[in-house]
């Protein structure tokens, strides 16, 4: 195993090679297989697991956790199909067994063994640069045409009095847990935080959800609110404008002492799971001397992700981007075209969809309806409820709807769902909006009926709602009835 050093050693070796990349996560494995295929050599570092967070704690465990929450619910309100309703036994072990089987049967694709053979060399060692052209990583110093920096990111831990001193969970802990939690208290109403509370508690967890400003604050509220009320409607408590002003407990007892509107409150739960944003992880990269500026805590790139050293390239939530694995993977693209090809490629953070994972799901694109009426002189907002769509009714989905704007000539600025298969519906929109389409464009494709996608098709047609009373338009149709 190559030692986890910087320092300069006689035994070091010296490696030439085109691509550098530090960190194997979405966006690192991404760009390095792409450019092994094109016939780079690529030099992979990675300090810790291969996979990322995406793989090892985020995108796979929690949407597997999710699953097996949606079947534990499932078995419980069956009755409205004629099916007798049942408390599902959670054994909570096989649960843990089943989201490690999951990681265990995606993990081949980012394994060591795999990159390898594909033309890569995986160097296991924590990286730094030492001048603007060269990076340590262990025993080896690395020269390359290109660095590419994609560290991702970790989690915010509060400066919360006590928190330091109880045991307590974040994303990258949770998911070890092999016995029920009686009470979780979750600091944090954002995706992740939102995610984990609907999935503890339809696994038989008493779930308390704290913030100090609004749950799903990032959202469009019209959305978020259809989200918020399931979530209470299935027991989980969220307060939102809440001050922790400290905590303190046992690993069996946890004690969240409040502040709200000036009156002291403590609230008891089993464990602690914090989920209260995260942070590019930058630091003890030798950014300085690779003449790499940092800006509010991420690292500075232009439009292209270029760093202030024309040489190395940052990408995903190294950048400060919306930190899903999807945009990252993304921005491994950009980085590949205008390294290799010369291509002005540059971020479409904007077009790429975002998605909340609990039931039913909440998903966006594009502008939100605030941003899009300060740019625009006029929006159109076009809406349309799943208890209008067939499929939704059969399958007892009907909480939701979609939201679609787009400018006075119909130009798509934006798309939100909140429903079921939220995340899959929202692709249609973003590849419109990548496209620079029309509302006329959602109008013109045909939907299989009965599925729940026709909502998209539907609400398009919004746009054209008072077409069929125009007086022009009816004048010509019995102008067209008269000629026979």
């Amino acid at each position: 195993m190559p030692k986890d050093t910087a320092e300069e050693t006689p035994q070091s070796q010296k490696i030439e090679t085109d691509f550098c990349i530090i960190g194997a996560g979405a966006g690192g494995l991404a760009l390095a297989t792409a450019a092994a295929a094109f016939g780079q050599r690529v030099v992979l570092i990675e300090k810790h697991k291969m996979g990322g967070d995406s793989l090892n704690y985020g995108g796979i465990a929690s949407k597997a956790l999710l699953v097996t929450g949606k079947r534990a619910h499932a078995m419980r309100t069956a009755s409205p199909f004629g099916v007798r309703g049942v408390e599902p036994l959670i054994d909570h072990a096989a649960v843990n067994h089943y989201i490690e089987d999951v990681a265990a049967k995606i993990s081949p694709n980012s394994s060591v063994e795999r990159l390898t053979g594909l033309g890569i060399r995986v160097i296991a060692a924590t990286a730094k640069f030492i001048d603007r052209a060269t990076v340590a990583a262990g025993d080896y110093r690395i020269s390359a045409h290109r660095f590419v920096i994609a560290t991702g990111s970790s989690p915010v831990i509060p400066p919360i009095p006590g928190l330091a001193d109880v045991p307590y969970f974040t994303n990258e802990t949770i998911f070890e847990q092999k016995t029920l939690i009686p009470h979780l208290i979750i600091i944090g109403a954002g995706a992740t935080g939102l995610e984990l509370a609907q999935a503890y508690r339809r696994l038989g967890s008493r779930v308390t959800v704290l913030d100090k400003t609004h749950a799903l604050g990032d959202e469009d509220p019209e959305l978020a609110v259809v989200l918020l009320t399931r979530l209470s409607r299935e027991g989980i408590v969220i307060r939102e404008g809440v001050h922790i002003k400290r905590v303190s407990g046992t690993p069996e007892k946890i004690a969240v002492e409040l502040q709200t509107d000036g009156a002291p409150e403590t609230i008891e739960g089993s464990a602690v799971l914090v989920t209260a944003g995260r942070k590019a992880n930058i630091a003890d990269l030798g950014l300085d001397a690779a003449g790499v500026r940092v800006a509010q805590n991420a690292i500075k790139v232009n439009g292209g992700l270029r760093t202030t050293n024309s040489r190395v390239f940052a990408i995903g939530d190294a950048t400060g981007a919306p930190r899903y694995a999807h945009i990252a993977a993304e921005h491994a693209e950009v980085v590949l075209r205008r390294s290799l090809f010369r291509w002005p490629a540059r971020t479409k953070d904007r077009h790429a969809p975002r998605v909340v994972f609990t039931d039913p799901e909440l998903a966006t694109v594009g502008f939100s309806e605030t941003e899009a009426r300060a740019k625009f002189s006029r929006i159109n907002v076009l809406r349309w409820p799943y208890h209008e769509n067939d499929r939704a009714e059969i399958e007892h989905e009907t909480d939701g709807h979609i939201k679609v704007i787009t400018s006075k000539s119909g130009k798509i600025l934006s798309a939100g769902i909140v429903g079921a298969g939220a995340g899959e519906l929202i692709q249609m929109w973003s590849l419109a909006i990548s496209q620079g389409h029309n509302i006329k464009a959602m109008t013109e494709w045909v939907s299989p009926y009965p599925t729940l996608s026709e909502i998209n098709k539907k609400a398009a047609f919004r746009y054209f709602a008072t077409t069929p009373s125009n007086p022009f338009l009816r004048k010509v149709i019995a102008l067209l009835a008269k000629l026979g």
